[in-house]
């Protein structure tokens, strides 16, 4: 695989609803970086399950991934709760995983010459997708508020979902994520925590933009 030199490495990890693909892109805006909103290829994939039971196999994702473009991950079906539902578990599996973690890593390494690095998020980016990471957070918020924001946002296209589905939804992602045998979601030891429960979009952006922005400046990349 082709690597880029001196290019900016960011590397988010977080549970469900947290924030971190809001964040991802505010950060990725600000220092020209290709975003890539990892968990949205599972979500992919879990479509291509709901809508092609019959073909949906292996030899039939190897040629999807093979297409894939990162402007198909702005699918609006991607959002809607049995869709996550069912990219949790197809996130165990070890060769679904084989499949995007060579197509992640590509496009971490090398990002599209237009852009100054790139920026993951997802739940195993930290250790597994780009453990040479320039920047590794860890984002996190209470179980309640990950519900409730993602409870207003499929409010959106579904009106008869209720706080209550959400929430049970959430507790079960978490639970597959952080127990899954094959690359759980984790906080790294040198993963920076930072908790968006109490915090507005700007102020968490501008929080991880000060960490960001002293490094770079140490380094003499600003």
């Amino acid at each position: 695989m082709i690597k880029r030199k001196q290019i900016i490495k960011i590397a988010i990890d977080s549970p469900a609803a947290a924030g971190a693909g809001t964040l991802a892109k505010a950060i990725s805006k600000h220092y020209n970086l290709l975003q890539v909103d990892t968990g949205k290829i599972y979500r992919l994939i879990a479509l291509y399950k709901i809508k092609y039971p019959k073909k949906f196999g292996i030899n039939f994702l190897k040629k999807k991934i093979k297409k894939l473009k990162i402007n198909d991950l702005n699918n609006k079906d991607l959002l809607y709760n049995n869709v996550g539902h069912v990219a949790s578990i197809i996130a165990k599996k070890k060769e679904v995983r084989k499949l995007v973690y060579n197509f992640q890593k590509n496009l971490a390494y090398n990002p599209p010459k237009k852009y100054k690095g790139s920026c993951l998020d997802g739940r195993d980016i930290t250790y597994n997708i780009i453990p040479d990471a320039d920047f590794k957070f860890f984002i996190t918020a209470n179980i309640k508020t990950r519900a409730l924001r993602r409870f207003k946002e499929l409010r959106k296209f579904n009106k008869h979902i209720t706080f209550n589905e959400v929430l049970k939804s959430i507790k079960n992602r978490d639970k597959n994520d952080y127990e899954r045998k094959i690359s759980p979601l984790k906080k790294t030891k040198d993963s920076l925590l930072i908790s968006t429960t109490n915090l507005t979009k700007r102020a968490c952006f501008l929080k991880i933009k000060k960490i960001i922005d002293r490094k770079l400046l140490i380094n003499g990349n600003l």
